[in-house]
């Protein structure tokens, strides 16, 4: 078999997923690139060690011809120029950061962005005298008014962290190229399949490898991808901080990457039925999810992106505490998770996100949702027992009087 770069009429994206990184006859024949382990690479000449210091990865720390594989891999489904590993996803996040801004510099963020990222901005990126404001994530004409001659660059996260708000990228970006502001975004959602960041003028794109491209809840690692434009910055930042990702989460996402495309189709179905569904069910509020004809971004999404991914958020009409105790308990299929993208489906409980104008406002709790690759009939039927135990437990007094008469709206679903 011959390396993919040698198959330059390869279009379909399965075709893509199933050969990219792969080059048999420089592995003795091995379908699968082999996990290399090592630091020091040794060169028997002066003029080897010349070319393999100049072209090649002379220490295990400037990457592997494994990581190498994977790196090429993201970056053509991608659409950059080039991609480095880190060893998580907030790890790329931070590094993508640092890699354009500095001291005096002014940086604007999404005010919707993934919780971790706001802190590193508050708590980091502030002690090194960058400047750190954000923005409403659905007002273009609000980026516009904030970027001044200081501004570096912009942090995109589309749909946002935990609300889901979808983001006009390509207008957000064109505002700040006319001010020669980069353009970072976090792109895990969507993942390369289902949203091409460089085609909307992106300059650095960011995927939590453990996620969707590992796929299988058993490793940690971040990518980055670049532009030509940003690559030299990205590429130094990560090596002057000596980030690298572990050969064997390296080999598990190479692995993942195989199946993504077949996976993402089924986490977006099963999204997609299971937040129409809680619709339905009387003590949701509200489903957040943009794939959804009456969210309010599902109009840029239909234009920008490829597909969904299965993680979405539903807002609870008023319930207490102990009503979510049994809610949680009740349910089956869906475990009690931080991370997502794997084939399990889980359930959170997550504070409203912080916001510019304080906490946002909610009727009720809110739920972040990953659907995963179970049946989806046996999700519905999962989640609609838990919610339906919830209003239930109303019943016996577990409500506190002031929210009595809001929950003992519900009524038991099947």
């Amino acid at each position: 078999m011959k390396a993919l770069e040698d198959k330059s009429d390869v279009r379909d994206t399965e075709t893509l997923l199933c050969h990219l990184g792969r080059a048999p006859a420089e592995h003795a024949g091995m379908a699968n690139v082999p996990i290399y382990r090592g630091s020091t690479i040794v060169s028997e000449t002066l003029e080897e060690w010349d070319i393999r210091n100049k072209d090649n990865p002379s220490y295990g720390r400037f990457g592997t011809p494994l990581s190498r594989a994977l790196e090429a891999a993201i970056c053509k489904l991608e659409g950059g120029y080039r991609s480095i590993l880190f060893p998580s996803g907030q790890s790329a996040c931070t590094h993508s950061l640092l890699a354009c801004l500095k001291a005096g510099d002014a940086v604007l963020i999404s005010d919707g962005v993934y919780a971790p990222v706001r802190a590193f901005a508050e708590n980091v990126l502030a002690r090194l005298q960058i400047k750190v404001e954000y923005f409403c994530p659905t007002e273009p004409s609000e980026l516009a008014a904030k970027i001044n001659a200081n501004t570096r660059a912009i942090y995109l996260e589309s749909p946002s962290s935990m609300t889901f708000e979808v983001q006009d990228v390509p207008a957000l970006a064109a505002i700040a190229h006319r001010s020669d502001v980069l353009v970072i975004m976090d792109n895990t959602w969507a993942t390369p399949l289902y949203f091409k960041p460089f085609e909307h003028g992106v300059d650095i794109s960011i995927q939590a490898a453990t996620k969707y491209i590992v796929g299988h809840s058993d490793a940690l690692l971040g990518v980055a991808t670049a532009n030509e434009a940003a690559w030299h910055g990205l590429k130094s930042t990560a090596h002057h901080f000596g980030e690298i990702g572990g050969p064997d989460d390296i080999y598990l996402a190479l692995r993942g990457l195989r199946t993504l495309g077949l996976r993402m189709k089924c986490h977006w179905e099963n999204g997609l039925i299971l937040a129409q569904n809680l619709q339905t069910h009387p003590a949701v509020d509200r489903v957040l999810h943009p794939a959804l004809p009456n969210d309010p971004g599902h109009l840029i999404w239909k234009r920008d992106f490829l597909g969904a991914s299965g993680l979405f958020g539903i807002v609870l009409k008023p319930m207490s505490r102990p009503q979510l105790s049994v809610l949680f308990s009740s349910l089956r299929l869906f475990g009690i998770g931080l991370s997502w993208g794997g084939y399990e489906s889980l359930a959170l409980l997550v504070e409203p996100p912080k916001r510019m104008e304080g906490s946002l406002q909610l009727p009720g709790p809110l739920l972040r949702i990953h659907a995963g690759m179970e049946s989806p009939t046996e999700l519905i039927a999962d989640m609609h027992g838990a919610l339906n135990a919830a209003c239930e437990a109303a019943a016996d007094s577990i409500v506190p009087p002031e929210t009595s008469e809001v929950v003992s709206q519900c009524q038991i679903v099947s």
